[in-house]
């Protein structure tokens, strides 16, 4: 015979405020269903930045990335919608998703040296880096 155990189908609320905010104090996306934002990778090459932006179900035409005055922002939004008409009844569903990111670019970045391309729900963005002027290391006097 097995043994049954008793569950209690009511948390505490002390557990429900543990679970809901994750150790950075914010929402633990994982309690709302999907990610809040998408996954962002950052590669630091010889000559580039490399940043990847993990967005399945966009389309290319969803994406605006702009800057401002060294603010880099990724955005996308996207909809759908079904209705469907039958004799007795009428059923229309809609559903949206988007998201911002913004990333401050280091100094050796031009906007003019920034390309984006999307690809199997992968954006990719290549940032060229200005050549590096080494700064004299200046010594202060102590008063």
């Amino acid at each position: 015979m097995k043994t049954l155990e008793k569950i209690n189908p009511f948390p505490s609320f002390k557990s429900l405020i543990e679970d809901f905010w994750n150790a950075d104090g914010f929402p633990n996306p994982s309690l709302l269903g999907k990610s809040m934002y998408p996954t962002v990778n950052i590669i630091d090459k010889d000559d580039t930045y490399e940043l990847t932006v993990s967005a399945p179900g966009f389309k290319k035409d969803d994406f605006k990335v702009a800057i401002d005055n060294g603010l880099l922002t990724i955005s996308a939004e996207t909809s759908s919608e079904t209705k469907e008409e039958k004799k007795n009844y009428l059923r229309k569903e809609f559903s949206t998703s988007s998201f911002t990111r913004s990333f401050r670019l280091p100094d050796n970045i031009t906007d003019e040296q920034i390309k984006a391309n999307y690809q199997d729900g992968i954006l990719n963005i290549g940032m060229h880096k200005l050549p590096s002027e080494k700064k004299e290391i200046k010594e202060i006097k102590i008063e």
